[in-house]
C-alpha cells in the first residue's frame, strides 16, 4: 500500500452542497457559497470582512495593490517560504526585499525585518506562517507600528492556527488564506482575503470582478478575474464545517511523529513556538544536508511512502537574484535540507505505522556534525 504525501479530506458535506450548486445552477463567481464562504472565513479570523478570490497568490496580490503598493514599492518578505509570496509582490509591481528566517521559528527574523524596513524604506512587510506555524506576530506589529508601514499575514497553509490564543489572520492590517488542494482546508482551489479594514477589503472584491462600476459593462480601473466560484466556495464551506475534527487529526498525527523523532540525532521536527498552536498542516523534518533529504525521500519512496524535499531559499534562485536581501544563513541552511512526511488529516494509523516503519530503516548524518 502506498502512502501518499497529502491528500483531500473529502468525508463530509461537499458533493452535496455540489450537488446544490448544479441544482440551483449557480455554478460561476456569482452564487450564496461564495458569500457564505467571505462570512464564515472572516469570522474564522477574527475579522470584519473577507474577499473570495480564485487562490491564494491573487489573494495577496489583491491585498497590495487594493492598499496602494505596487511601482516604487519595497515589501519585505522571509527567504524562506513558497515562490507564491514573491510571485505576488512582484504582480503586484512591487520590489521584493527578502529577510532571513531565525532557527528557533524557521519564520521571520524580527532584528532583520526592523533593519530591511529602515536600510530599504520598506511599504510593507509580509509575514508568512511556514508549515501552518505563526511568526512572533507582536513583535512584527510593533516594528511596522513604530515605522508606519502595513503588516500582512501570508496565512496560505494556517487556518485554524493560532498566536498567543488569537487566531491565524486576524494577527494584522490583512490576511490571505489559500484553499488549495493540499491544504487543510481545500476547495480544490481558491483563497481569501480577510481584513477589517472596510475600505481595503471592497476595492479588493471590486478589483476582483473586473472592476465593473455598473451593470451596463462600465468599468473604472484595470480590474481582474480573481473572484472565487460557487463552486469552490460550497467545496471550502464543506470542509469548514469539520475544521476542529480534521485540525485534532492533525495535531495527534504531529504528536505521534514527534515521539519517534525526538529520540533520533541525524533528525529534527520544526519548531513549534511556545507563542503558537500550530494547525500542523506539514509535518516537516530537518536534515543534516540536502544530500540526507534526497536520501530520506528516495529511501521513503522505496518504502511506498510519499516523502518530499520542502522549500528553498528565493533570493538565489535565477528569478530573484537582483532583489536586495538581509540574511544570516538559516534560510541557507533549510534550504533543501526539510522533508515533508505523509500527514493528511485522514491518514489512518496503519499508514502512519508504515511510514514511521520506513523512517526506522534510514540513518543520516548527525545533526551536530552539521551546524
Amino acid at each position: 500500500m502506498r502512502v501518499p504525501l497529502t491528500v483531500p479530506d473529502l468525508r463530509g458535506n461537499e458533493a452535496a452542497y455540489l450537488a446544490q450548486c448544479v441544482a440551483d445552477n449557480w455554478i460561476s463567481s456569482a452564487g450564496p457559497f461564495v458569500n457564505r464562504l467571505e462570512e464564515i472565513i472572516a469570522a474564522e479570523a477574527g475579522c470584519r470582512y473577507g474577499v473570495a478570490t480564485v487562490n491564494g497568490t491573487t489573494a495577496l496580490e489583491l491585498v497590495l495593490v487594493s492598499a496602494g503598493i505596487g511601482a516604487g514599492s519595497k515589501v519585505v518578505l522571509p527567504d524562506w517560504t513558497f515562490a507564491a509570496t514573491v510571485n505576488a509582490v512582484i504582480h503586484a509591481g512591487a520590489t521584493p526585499v527578502f529577510v532571513d528566517v531565525t532557527a528557533e521559528s524557521w519564520t521571520l527574523d524580527p532584528t532583520l525585518v526592523a533593519e530591511a524596513v529602515r536600510r530599504e524604506g520598506a511599504s510593507a512587510v509580509v509575514a508568512v506562517h511556514a508549515s501552518g506555524h505563526p511568526p512572533d506576530m507582536d513583535i512584527l506589529a510593533q516594528i511596522c507600528s513604530d515605522a508606519g508601514v502595513p503588516l500582512y499575514e501570508d496565512a496560505a497553509g494556517a487556518i485554524g492556527s493560532r498566536y498567543r490564543g488569537r487566531p491565524a489572520g486576524g494577527l494584522g492590517d490583512a490576511a490571505i488564506f489559500s484553499f488549495n488542494g493540499n491544504k487543510l482546508v481545500t476547495a480544490g482551489g481558491g483563497g481569501a482575503i480577510v481584513t477589517d479594514n472596510e475600505t481595503l477589503a471592497r476595492k479588493a472584491h471590486h478589483l476582483s470582478a473586473q472592476a465593473r462600476a455598473s451593470a451596463d459593462y462600465r468599468v473604472d480601473a484595470a480590474g481582474y478575474n480573481y473572484r472565487m466560484t460557487n463552486l469552490n466556495a460550497a467545496v471550502a464551506l464543506a470542509q469548514l464545517e469539520r475544521l476542529d475534527e480534521m485540525l485534532a487529526a492533525k495535531r495527534a498525527i504531529a504528536a505521534r511523529y514527534d515521539s519517534v523523532v525526538g529520540e533520533r540525532d541525524d533528525l529534527s521536527a520544526m519548531p513549534r513556538c511556545a507563542w503558537a498552536d500550530s494547525n500542523c498542516w506539514l509535518y516537516n523534518l530537518l536534515c543534516a544536508s540536502e544530500d540526507d533529504a534526497r536520501s530520506l525521500v528516495a529511501h521513503m519512496a522505496s518504502r511506498d511512502v510519499e516523502a518530499r524535499v520542502f522549500w528553498r531559499t528565493l533570493a538565489d534562485q535565477p528569478p530573484y537574484v537582483a532583489y536586495p536581501r538581509l540574511r544570516r544563513g538559516v534560510a541557507s541552511r533549510l534550504s533543501g535540507s526539510v522533508v515533508t512526511l505523509p500527514c493528511s488529516s485522514r491518514l489512518t494509523a496503519a499508514e502512519q505505522d508504515q511510514v514511521i516503519a520506513a523512517l526506522s530503516g534510514w540513518a543520516g548524518q548527525p545533526l551536530a556534525a552539521a551546524a
